[in-house]
């Protein structure tokens, strides 16, 4: 009997635990999370592990927080989506109630260990979260201008740990800034061309054109230039204490023009298929391209 009972207990915490994860939308928050911390690493002079933990708790946070809000004003347009109706709210496994409580609480948990770090990166992190919730968030049923709005809040991550590290925002963080700005256009607008007619069942405007066509691709492959520019940018001397060493930029390079090949295949095919291969290229980018430059400030013998 005790142990139908421990394992009933056991059963309902890891249910608790799996709708937490999906409310804060965990994969995407750590993600987060590794911008972040690359970030901090490019400019801090010396690692302090309670900083990198301060950072990762509060990066979730703040992340989570986001996502939480974001999950309890579209609880009714989730309904209509298949990707979406199986959330927690939609599917009555949380209340709204439960939900706003777990996103009050993480803000206030996150800003709290960003300000213990510096006031700027707290300044930052709540920046991001009222960006995400008060203003993308409404645009999404308005205009496809939403996406160019979202992509501020987005593009805070890889900056906000530079910004934690040195208390300072400058060029070097600006230019961290505009990489994953550039970078969401291609990654948002394949995944848009994937969900089209799911993100239609809600109302969400999300392709630039509003369709599936050359003209969306075309404006993917701009983007996805204008963020392989700004990419190699540091090996140019003209991001202050930002660097990258030649052939690390090489290396950068050839993976955003990996990127640029599957951006042309979905202009030259318009499927899904196509849109699916370049929305994992650009994931595979985001994350190659941190650790490339992490690992080529403190391992220059690699490069």
């Amino acid at each position: 009997m005790k142990s139908a009972v421990g394992f009933a207990k056991n059963t309902s915490w890891s249910l608790i635990f799996a709708d937490f994860k999906e409310i804060t939308k965990a994969r995407l928050s750590v993600s987060v999370v590794f911008s972040s911390i690359a970030g901090y690493f490019l400019g801090a002079s010396q690692i302090d592990l309670v900083s990198v933990a301060l950072l990762a708790f509060g990066g979730y946070c703040m992340v989570g927080a986001s996502n939480a809000y974001n999950q309890v004003i579209e609880k009714d347009l989730d309904v209509l989506m298949n990707r979406t109706k199986n959330r927690p709210i939609p599917s009555g496994r949380m209340s709204v109630n439960m939900a706003m409580a777990i996103a009050v609480a993480l803000t206030l948990l996150g800003i709290l260990a960003l300000y213990i770090l510096s006031p700027k990166t707290a300044m930052f992190g709540a920046i991001s979260i009222f960006l995400y919730t008060s203003v993308y968030t409404p645009l999404k049923t308005k205009t496809p201008l939403s996406v160019f709005v979202g992509a501020f809040p987005g593009a805070i991550p890889f900056m906000l740990g530079w910004v934690a590290a040195t208390n300072n925002f400058g060029i070097e963080a600006g230019t961290l800034f505009m990489i994953q700005f550039f970078w969401q256009f291609p990654h948002f607008w394949a995944l848009g061309w994937m969900l089209d007619e799911d993100y239609k069942r809600g109302g969400f405007k999300m392709l630039p054109t509003g369709k599936k066509d050359t003209g969306t691709a075309l404006q993917i492959i701009l983007y996805t230039i204008w963020m392989i520019v700004i990419s190699i940018m540091p090996a140019f001397g003209f991001t202050g204490r930002l660097h990258l060493s030649i052939p690390a930029a090489i290396i950068v390079l050839l993976s955003g023009l990996v990127m640029l090949i599957f951006a042309f295949r979905l202009y030259e095919k318009r499927d899904n298929v196509s849109a699916r291969r370049l929305m994992l290229a650009s994931v595979t980018y985001i994350t190659l391209i941190q650790i490339i430059y992490v690992l080529d400030k403190f391992g220059h013998t690699l490069f």
